[in-house]
């Protein structure tokens, strides 16, 4: 099978997927981002964590998003060609400004800077600034946690979560994230938005045909609802109640104020009606858990304790957060990436002509 721009597309060709390796998934959303006149780097790097989030069975965060790239693109303030220069602002903080690229680019140059100063001081700070942002945050705390440290990243997005007890959009779905390295086995992680569901899972919903679970989201008049477009113009709520808003309230201020960027209402306001992914900040936090421990000769204790929570988690026949991802992952490796047939065939009739 040929693609209009000329990649070659192998394995399995069902009637409601396609099977395409990672490399050809990735020549295929890098090609469509190029064509579109995004820079190489910044194609290069949101590329490969839509890919990333496809191969681990993360639909929601992956190719579902390419199309919507896009509207981000034609944002006004937009940068196709964003080149960001982490800056260390001291040696515990960095900052990389996103200069209105993706902020996955942005986020990916600062993290040598980060992890060196982890290890340096035991923790370090990456302030991401003014990115526009479409990605899941657990690809990279993942990353954090290959270089043996722990890692917690969280950012806002736009005003679509009605606090608890309330009718209208004031927070974000504001992600957070965190991973815990492992020996010899792959890492803790965790990644959930603090509102009761993804935006891009109730847009999936929608795009499906299926309603909603109750206490996902507000009608446009602040009244409950299962309809996915009603929720979509309306509000989404917190997970739990008043304890998501709590956490929600505080990524707000972590991810928004602390590094001097956007709230999720500023973001909103930035966007204008152009239905661009959201425009703000990213917190990326590094911990290297072995430092104190080493000092104080407990290293080995430390990591033993760990692992026994863990264990005593998965003897319960408790499933530890990113164990699905890593089923999938493995799935993927062995069988090829399974692409849903009508999004392949978005992808390639918004692909401009060649030449």
């Amino acid at each position: 099978m040929k693609t209009r721009r000329g990649m070659t597309m192998t394995a399995r060709d069902d009637r409601d997927e396609i099977i395409l390796s990672w490399q050809e998934l990735f020549d295929l959303t890098c090609g469509f981002l190029s064509a579109h006149g995004l820079s190489q780097a910044q194609a290069d790097a949101l590329a490969g964590a839509l890919c990333n989030a496809e191969r681990d069975g993360c639909r929601s965060h992956g190719l579902q998003r390419l199309p919507g790239t896009v509207e981000t693109m034609a944002h006004p303030a937009f940068n196709r060609d964003a080149d960001p220069v982490p800056q260390a602002l001291t040696p515990a903080i960095t900052r990389v400004d996103a200069d209105y690229g993706f902020s996955i680019l942005a986020a990916e140059r600062g993290l040598p800077l980060l992890v060196a100063g982890a290890r340096r001081l035991g923790i370090a700070v990456l302030a991401v600034n003014n990115g526009f942002h479409s990605t899941a945050l657990w690809p990279l705390v993942e990353e954090i946690a290959a270089h043996g440290l722990a890692g917690l990243s969280m950012n806002p997005t736009h005003d679509w979560v009605a606090p608890a007890g309330g009718t209208a959009g004031a927070l974000g779905t504001n992600p957070i994230a965190f991973s815990w390295p492992r020996r010899g086995r792959p890492p803790y992680v965790f990644d959930f938005a603090t509102s009761a569901a993804a935006r891009a899972d109730i847009a999936l919903h929608r795009q499906e045909g299926r309603a909603l679970p109750p206490g996902w989201g507000l009608d446009a008049e602040g009244r409950p609802s299962t309809d996915p477009a009603a929720v979509l113009a309306g509000a989404m709520l917190p997970f739990g109640g008043h304890k998501g808003s709590a956490l929600a309230t505080m990524i707000e201020l972590l991810a928004g104020p602390f590094i001097a960027d956007r709230t999720s209402r500023q973001s909103a306001t930035f966007d204008g009606g152009a239905k661009a992914a959201p425009c703000h900040g990213e917190l990326i936090i590094a911990f290297d858990p072995a430092l104190v421990g080493t000092a104080l000769g407990k290293d080995e204790a430390a990591q033993d304790a760990a692992e026994d929570l863990f264990s005593r988690i998965e003897r319960q026949g408790a499933r530890l957060p990113g164990a699905r991802r890593h089923a999938a992952r493995a799935l993927s490796e062995s069988r090829g990436i399974a692409i849903p047939r009508p999004l392949h065939e978005r992808i390639l009739s918004m692909m401009p002509p060649a030449g």
